[in-house]
């Protein structure tokens, strides 16, 4: 992939001989005939396929498809399938048993048989059914299945990291900008009231001007992914271990990558937690900030922390330690006048209690249903979900580039309209990887 932003993507090629083919007179009759028959028959119609006695008209129900999915995709799922107005149908997922885990779940709900497991996504993928799909695998999968998703005419709901690395992250936004589909990135704190809240008085400016964000990264460790023992693979039908690894080099199959979050996180780079539970960090100082296109320009690994600099003069601190006792996900907006503090216990602490008048209702715990209700919401009107593919292309574009200052252990710095790291080959190089054929999206 090249590391600079994307080219159009070509076009599909067109169908094979045998499926198009012209209209012909007898085609035409026979199609008026049985279209008449059915036209002419009584039209006796249940209410509630009308949307009457509680019911949702099919016209007005999301069918949601899903890959990938295991114990944070089946949470996700959950809260889809809470949604009146979402009729789940199929799964698609390299790992049998999760196939079929999640047909017994969907067929339980529904009272049915119906839906439908398949191994490779691309074949979930052809369904001329689905509206959306929720991806879930491991992170090495996150964008280029939702990229072949939105080729494919499909709204996205995917978790996060989205992206492995700078190249990707651009690659996604303009795929989804391309193909004109709704993209919602994992990180549900954005529909969180507490989380709203703290960045909606940073931009009333009851902050004063922003000085310092503080976010948590759940770790500043970075390493390079490799090989382990070989072991001997099972059958294709209980794991594809090929389809497992997509787009990442291959390697002997070893079952302690089966684990998604044991396998890569970006650029080949594995650990790096402000990619993983910092991305929802980042992502809040992101939008605080109000830079919610473009990154920080500066990256510099001090003292067990990450401090990164804005265009603007605004500092980004990424540190584990020193918060208040608030819960997972901290994070901190500190202006020259006030500051704020919260995190998944709901709970706001500031520098004045005035601060903290009309924060309304407390919400703990980082639930996802207020951020699934946004995605479907953006499904069926076409408008813009609150983590979309834009925000979260320059999200993770910051996680990214910290990464590398880690990993490089020295300072580095970014310009974000050329996509470049200012005189620095070796961080240039890290911008992009190699993906396998056939997944070069």
């Amino acid at each position: 992939m090249n590391p600079s932003r994307p080219t159009r993507t070509p076009a599909a090629p067109p169908p094979p001989a045998g499926e198009t083919s012209a209209l012909t007179r007898r085609g035409f009759l026979k199609t008026t005939l049985q279209a008449s028959a059915v036209l002419l028959a009584p039209q006796i119609v249940p209410g509630s396929v009308l949307g009457k006695d509680g019911g949702i008209a099919p016209s007005q129900r999301v069918v949601l498809g899903a890959i990938g999915i295991g114990n944070r995709g089946a949470y996700v799922l959950g809260c889809f399938l809470q949604e009146p107005d979402v009729q789940f149908v199929a799964i698609a997922d390299v790992k049998a048993a999760r196939r079929n885990a999640i047909k017994k779940l969907a067929d339980t709900k529904y009272g049915n048989e119906d839906c439908a497991t398949y191994r490779d996504l691309r074949e979930l993928l052809a369904r001329p059914d689905l509206d959306a799909v929720l991806i879930a695998t491991g992170p090495n999968w996150h964008a280029a299945a939702s990229i072949l998703a939105a080729q494919a005419g499909k709204d996205v709901y995917c978790e996060k990291p989205c992206t492995k690395n700078i190249a990707e992250s651009f690659a996604l936004a303009d795929a989804f900008r391309r193909t004109g589909r709704v993209f919602q990135a994992g990180t549900q704190r954005r529909s969180l009231p507490n989380f709203a809240f703290a960045v909606e008085l940073a931009h009333r400016g009851k902050l004063g001007k922003l000085e310092t964000l503080h976010a948590h990264p759940g770790g500043l460790g970075t390493s390079m992914s490799g090989w382990m023992a070989p072991e001997t693979a099972p059958p294709n039908e209980e794991v594809d271990w090929d389809l497992y690894l997509g787009p990442a080099a291959w390697r002997p199959f070893n079952r302690r990558f089966l684990d998604g979050f044991n396998f890569e996180k970006g650029g080949g780079l594995t650990g790096g937690g402000c990619l993983e539970w910092g991305s929802h960090c980042v992502d809040l100082c992101q939008w605080a900030n109000q830079a919610d296109d473009t990154a920080p320009v500066e990256y510099e690994p001090k003292d067990g922390k990450l401090f990164a600099r804005y265009a603007n003069g605004t500092r980004l601190v990424l540190r584990n330690d020193g918060w208040l006792p608030l819960g997972s996900c901290p994070v901190r907006f500190e202006g020259d006048r006030a500051w704020v503090e919260t995190a998944d216990n709901g709970d706001l602490v500031a520098s004045s209690e005035a601060l903290l008048q009309g924060k309304g209702a407390k919400i703990g715990g980082y639930p996802a249903d207020f951020h699934v209700r946004d995605f479907l919401d953006g499904v069926k009107t076409r408008g813009h979900t609150r983590a979309n593919a834009d925000i979260a292309c320059w999200a993770h574009i910051a996680c990214h580039a910290a990464n590398i200052a880690l990993y490089l252990n020295r300072k580095v710095q970014y310009d974000p309209r050329k996509n470049e790291f200012i005189g620095d080959e070796e961080a240039n190089r890290l911008r992009s990887e190699a993906l396998r054929d056939p997944w070069r999206v």
